[in-house]
């Protein structure tokens, strides 16, 4: 039996201008150097970690239009035992775990140098927003029961 999940509230119409803050954020980070497809494996791995189904069905379904494959949006609920992922993906969706979990043990000295090796400091503020980013919309979708349709 589906369970009938109940949308509590929808805070985008309740304040428009926070959606219009939120989609500026959005378009800056689609804007930035850093790759589309990282940019959604990022989406979808934080979106995982904090179970937001809503953003798990949008953001992959965005990936699969930018040509990610299957078989690797598949594979990254386990990507540290994955072979699918280079080391510059790797050193960020580790950098996404740890940002995600923050409350556990921060982000670890290691990771960023990881990540820093591979890019700027501005792509690496973009990659912090990215995920910072998502994890808000996660907390609100979570919150208000957003469902995917």
């Amino acid at each position: 039996m589906q369970k009938v999940v109940k949308h509590r509230l929808d805070v985008w119409k309740e304040e428009p201008s926070y959606w219009t803050h939120m989609s500026a954020i959005e378009k800056r980070i689609y804007a930035s150097s850093i790759p589309r497809t990282l940019i959604e494996l990022i989406k979808i791995r934080a979106s995982q970690i904090n179970k937001c189904a809503y953003c798990i069905d949008y953001h992959t379904t965005e990936a699969l239009q930018i040509g990610e494959t299957t078989r690797r949006i598949f594979a990254l609920a386990a990507w540290k035992e994955s072979p699918l992922f280079t080391e510059t993906e790797r050193n960020v969706l580790q950098l996404t775990e740890e940002m995600t979990h923050i409350s556990i043990d921060g982000v670890a000295d290691e990771t960023y140098e990881h990540v820093k090796a591979h890019f700027t400091t501005a792509e690496i503020a973009d990659i912090m927003i990215c995920i910072s980013h998502i994890n808000f919309l996660n907390r609100i979708g979570i919150s208000t029961k957003t469902v995917a349709l």
